[in-house]
């Protein structure tokens, strides 16, 4: 049996990371620990269908807490740690920065410090343990019309979170470099699909949409990114556990290069379509004023994943949105649950202090 720490399992890519682990992998096969602060976008309905089982078990708490990690790898032997723990979202970062500091920096820090620990033995490391850093396209910086970012590309973030990010992931490097530590690092481009929390923008298109709210555009809606569908995420990182070359870095893409502006008229479309008694229309748009150090174009090469590794995502776009799209339309009393209490005060604020008059 495998015990995979999985931090931040509650959140959006890590509670349907956990759940691919159980549907992939047969009964004692695996075992998973979830450790998550449950902040804001943290919710254990995400793996309710899966609480229950005797390999599985949430403890709630901060990857920040020294004390916690070293209790968690004293008391059971840890094979793999899986870290997506992280603040996420850039317009949080910019309005507070401090926070992202502590969580991505400090307690990645704190998490592979563990590892170490109690994976070190005599300067050697158990054969069999793997440290994976789950990152993001956005360390890059932002790219022109054309090209896309390797493995090789530099790191020039532009946000308070994706250079909080990069620098985690130089920490992660450098226990490489220095100790030799196994581990590896996923980069991976702009995620949708079940269970996304609704500041990022298709749940908050869908969402806004649901309420006939305003459906908030920066700038001119022209920022192209390239879209994932969760699992086909879920299963890169799988590989990257079982079979990536220690120390490597792996970029993570779909090959879905889209404006942000053909997301939201697509889905708009879609919606329209599926829902014919609520007059969702393009009249919804609102543009406001553009994100401080919004970049213009994120854009992934995979290939490395691919020929290494043979991983392909399987999801097209179209297919991938319409199940997405289909999910938020089912669990309209989760998508209420998440979004009630402090979370809509603050980010109707933030985007109204934008909107371009």
């Amino acid at each position: 049996m495998k015990t995979y720490l999985v931090t931040g399992g509650a959140g959006f890519i890590g509670s349907n990371f956990i759940k691919y682990l159980f549907n992939k992998y047969k009964e004692r096969e695996i075992k998973v620990i979830n450790l998550d602060n449950l902040t804001y976008a943290g919710n254990l309905e995400n793996l309710r269908e899966i609480e229950s089982k005797e390999d599985y078990k949430f403890i709630k708490g901060n990857i920040c807490d020294k004390n916690l990690l070293e209790s968690i790898f004293i008391k059971n032997d840890i094979d793999y740690v899986i870290n997506f723990a992280a603040e996420s979202h850039v317009d949080r970062s910019i309005e507070e920065p401090e926070i992202f500091v502590k969580t991505n920096i400090v307690g990645t820090q704190n998490l592979i410090d563990s590892a170490k620990k109690h994976w070190q033995i005599e300067n050697e490391f158990i054969r069999g343990k793997r440290f994976i850093q789950v990152s993001t396209d956005e360390v890059y910086g932002s790219l022109g019309n054309e090209g896309y970012f390797t493995e090789e590309t530099s790191l020039s973030p532009h946000s308070p979170y994706s250079a909080s990010k990069a620098s985690a992931d130089l920490i992660v490097k450098a226990y490489f470099d220095t100790y030799k530590m196994p581990i590896n690092i996923t980069r991976c481009s702009n995620n949708y699909g079940p269970y996304q929390f609704p500041e990022k923008l298709i749940p908050l298109l869908i969402n806004n949409c649901l309420k006939h709210n305003e459906v908030p555009i920066y700038g001119d809606g022209r920022n192209i990114r390239d879209w994932l569908y969760v699992e086909d995420h879920c299963s890169a990182i799988d590989l990257v556990v079982s079979k990536g070359r220690l120390g490597e870095v792996y970029n993570i893409g779909g090959n879905n290069e889209k404006e942000n502006i053909y997301i939201v008229e697509y889905i708009i479309k879609i919606l329209s379509y599926m829902i014919k008694d609520m007059n969702i229309n393009d009249k919804l748009i609102r543009y406001v004023k553009d994100r401080k150090g919004h970049d213009r174009r994120y854009a992934i090469d995979a290939s490395k994943i691919k020929v290494e590794l043979g991983w392909k995502p399987r999801h097209n776009f179209e297919e991938g949105i319409i199940s997405t799209i289909d999910w938020y339309l089912k669990n309209r009393n989760w998508l209420q649950n998440v979004t009630s209490g402090q979370y809509e005060k603050y980010y109707s604020k933030m985007y109204l202090d934008k909107v371009s008059r």
